[in-house]
């Protein structure tokens, strides 16, 4: 593997302590804030009398259950503001004469970057829902409780935002921001996938030891793929369809057949 094509080196004038220092705080304000999250939660987890089957994770839980519209509002706050740490690494890229383009989140390569997407999300999607179901079986995985809304008109809406926050969110910041500035660090190809994908797999691990190591197998082939496209866009479309097809399928299917833990 090699680098991607135009990620610069180091711009003039920042040094290596300011550029470690704006990683840091990136991932403080986002996913590293929630890997840390994700320790604590599955400490809980660990600890408690219950097996680890035995207990539930939900990924998107009602705010303000029996208040539908104050329910709506929490939800909208919540998928806005998850996105400001993307709205910052823009930012931060364009101080540096840079942009989103560089990291290859944009639409100029849209079809392609459909196709891509849709490919890795059938390949991907389905041997992870065998990697949790296979998990579970094996007693170490939570189960996994994708939505609790309530059966309102706003359910599906929300649910394909949530998809599109967490795929804008992980791969503008883990796999798309976090590799272009270790790079300019002077990191090699596969200490950097590694990193971020054992950040992928950190902030998963609410989900227990299948939710970690599941993340940590998709980060390293979201790695690869990125190294060699140098572009992110295929990736957010690919994770974006998952998510979406696992919240929705499973806000219908669980309870109602007998191959998906419930």
């Amino acid at each position: 593997m090699t680098k991607s094509a135009d990620l610069p080196e180091i711009a003039a004038g920042v040094d290596r302590r300011v550029l470690t220092k704006e990683i840091w705080l990136v991932l403080a304000l986002s996913l590293g804030a929630s890997g840390v999250a994700a320790i604590i939660s599955f400490t809980g987890v660990l600890t408690s009398s219950k097996p680890i089957s035995g207990q539930t994770a939900v990924i998107v839980g009602s705010r303000a259950p029996g208040r539908p519209w104050l329910d709506l509002a929490w939800q909208i706050f919540a998928v806005v503001t998850a996105l400001v740490p993307v709205a910052l690494v823009g930012h931060l890229l364009a101080r540096g004469k840079e942009s989103f383009r560089t990291i290859g989140f944009d639409l100029r390569d849209r079809f392609r970057d459909l196709g891509r997407g849709t490919a890795i999300a059938a390949a991907v999607g389905g041997a992870g829902l065998l990697f949790y179901i296979g998990a579970h079986a094996t007693g170490v995985n939570l189960t996994v409780d994708p939505s609790q809304l309530p059966d309102d008109w706003w359910r599906i809406p929300i649910l394909i935002a949530v998809s599109v926050q967490n795929a804008v969110l992980e791969e503008v910041i883990v796999l798309g921001y976090l590799n272009h500035r270790l790079d300019q660090l002077g990191w090699s190809v596969r200490r950097s996938i590694a990193t971020s994908s054992l950040l992928r797999g950190s902030y998963h691990l609410y989900q227990g030891l299948g939710g970690f190591a599941g993340n940590v197998i998709m980060g390293v082939i979201f790695g690869y793929l990125y190294r060699r496209w140098g572009r992110i866009m295929p990736l957010v479309v690919a994770h974006t369809l998952i998510d979406t097809a696992a919240l929705i399928g499973a806000t219908y299917l669980l309870g109602k057949v007998s191959w998906l833990p419930s």
